[in-house]
C-alpha cells in the first residue's frame, strides 16, 4: 500500500510518498481501508519536530473508511462498517490498523469526508466549548482563526450555547466566513489591533474566555482581552510556542485562568468520545453544524497540502484522500 512516512524532521519536503507493507492488526485491533484522512496543524508539529514522536513514522492522526479485516477479540465491528477515529497515527495512509476502542460508527447521513473531517476537529471545539471553559449563555468569547477547522466549528458550538462571538481572521473572504458560521463580530487582525477592538466592542469590559490556537503571536495581548476571572485557552501553536510565561501576571489582571488542554486528555475514555463525537455527528445530521470542507488532496499531494495549511491558504477542513 502507499503512505506518507516522515524520516527526519522538517518542512513538508520530508514528507515521502511511499511502498509500504499493509499493517498487521492484533487480536484487538481493526483494518480499515481509508476513505478520507484530515490534515491538522497537529501533523505539522510531529513533522517538524516541535512535537517528538518516533521516526520513521506514518503521520496522521484521524481518518474514515470501511472496516476490511478484525482482530480476533473484536466485538461489535464487522466487515464493511463505516467508522471514523481520531488520536491514532498513522492516517495517511491507504489502510491503517486501528484498536477497536477506538473507532466510532458513521451515520449513513454523514460523509466519509465529513466523519474525517469531525472527528479531531469537531471533538476539540466540543471540549473546548463544553469542557475546558463551559459557555453559559451570555458569555463573551474571542476565538482566533476563526475561519480555520477548529474556529468555525467552535462559532457554531459557542452560538448554540447562547455565547457572543467575537472572531479574528486574516482577510476579508475568511471574516465573511466567520460571519456565516455565526460570529456576532470580526477583526481583521492585520488591518486593526484586536486587543483594542475586542475592549471596544465589550465597552471596556473584555471577555470571558480567549480560545487561542495561534500561540506567540497573539498569547499576550489575548489575555489582556480577559475580564476578571477570565479563560485563556491556549490550545495551538500556529505561530510558534509560547516559551516564556510568568504566571504572577494573571493576579493583578483580575485572578485569571490559564490553561493548556489537549484532545488526548479529553477523549482519554471511552465515554466522552461518544459523547463528543456523538453530539457531532448527530448535529452533522440535523444540520445544525455545518463543516467546511472544501481542500482536497491526494495522498501524494501531501506536501503541497502541508504548504498550503502551513501558508494560511485554507479554510476549513484539509482533506487526503488516499
Amino acid at each position: 500500500m502507499k503512505a506518507i512516512r516522515v524520516h527526519e524532521n522538517g518542512g513538508p519536503e520530508v514528507l515521502s510518498f511511499e511502498e509500504v507493507e499493509i499493517p498487521f492488526i492484533g487480536e484487538e485491533e481493526v483494518l480499515v481501508k481509508v476513505e478520507s484522512a484530515g490534515i491538522n496543524f497537529i501533523d505539522t508539529y510531529q513533522r517538524s519536530g516541535l512535537y517528538q514522536i518516533p521516526l520513521p513514522s506514518t503521520l496522521g492522526l484521524e481518518a474514515s473508511g470501511t472496516i476490511v479485516d478484525v482482530g480476533t477479540n473484536v466485538t461489535g465491528l464487522r466487515v464493511g462498517d463505516r467508522v471514523a477515529y481520531t488520536n491514532v497515527a498513522g492516517a495517511y495512509a491507504e489502510y491503517a490498523a486501528v484498536p477497536a476502542d477506538k473507532l466510532v460508527s458513521i451515520p449513513e447521513s454523514v460523509s466519509f469526508d465529513q466523519g474525517a473531517a469531525a472527528m479531531l476537529q469537531g471533538c476539540t471545539a466540543h471540549y473546548l466549548s463544553m469542557s475546558t471553559y463551559k459557555v453559559q449563555a451570555g458569555d463573551r468569547c474571542l476565538i482566533h482563526a476563526a475561519a480555520g477547522g477548529v474556529g468555525l466549528l467552535l462559532i457554531q458550538m459557542v452560538k448554540m450555547l447562547g455565547g457572543f462571538v467575537i472572531g479574528t481572521v486574516s482577510t476579508e473572504a475568511k471574516a465573511e466566513l466567520a460571519r456565516n458560521a455565526g460570529a456576532d463580530e470580526v477583526i481583521l487582525y492585520n488591518d486593526r489591533d484586536f486587543q483594542s477592538e475586542v475592549l471596544k466592542i465589550t465597552d471596556g469590559a473584555g471577555v470571558n474566555v480567549a480560545y487561542d490556537s495561534v500561540g506567540e503571536a497573539t498569547f499576550a495581548k489575548s489575555i489582556d482581552c480577559l475580564c476578571r476571572f477570565g479563560h485563556m485557552v491556549l490550545y495551538g501553536n500556529a505561530s510558534g510556542p509560547v516559551t516564556e510565561f510568568n504566571p504572577a501576571t494573571l493576579g493583578p489582571k483580575g485572578s485569571l485562568f490559564l490553561t493548556r488542554p489537549t484532545l488526548f486528555d479529553y477523549l482519554a475514555s471511552r465515554e466522552d468520545l461518544d459523547w463528543r463525537s456523538g453530539d457531532v455527528f448527530r448535529w452533522i445530521s440535523e444540520n445544525k453544524l455545518n463543516l467546511r470542507v472544501e481542500h482536497f488532496y491526494s495522498l501524494s499531494e501531501a506536501q503541497s497540502a502541508h504548504q498550503a495549511l502551513e501558508s494560511r491558504q485554507t479554510t476549513g477542513k484539509v482533506i487526503l484522500r488516499p
